[in-house]
């Protein structure tokens, strides 16, 4: 995939808190990483849903009713 020319805006703003991460900055590979496993970026999430590190749409769910 091309370099994301947006990289170092959305890093600014990622507030993933998983630090092996390799896919900081560019949503688009995030999005699809997560969606493949039927999970949502950390940015759908407030800090403290986000730390647990659960993504899942029931989470997602849960947090927003």
């Amino acid at each position: 995939m091309a370099q994301c020319v947006n990289i170092d805006t959305n890093r600014g703003g990622c507030t993933c808190t998983y630090e092996p991460c390799s896919r900081k900055g560019m949503c688009c590979e995030c999005i699809r990483h997560h969606w493949a496993a039927r999970e949502l970026p950390a940015c759908f999430f407030p800090p403290e849903v986000e730390r647990t590190y659960d993504r899942s749409l029931k989470r997602f769910l849960q947090t927003y009713r």
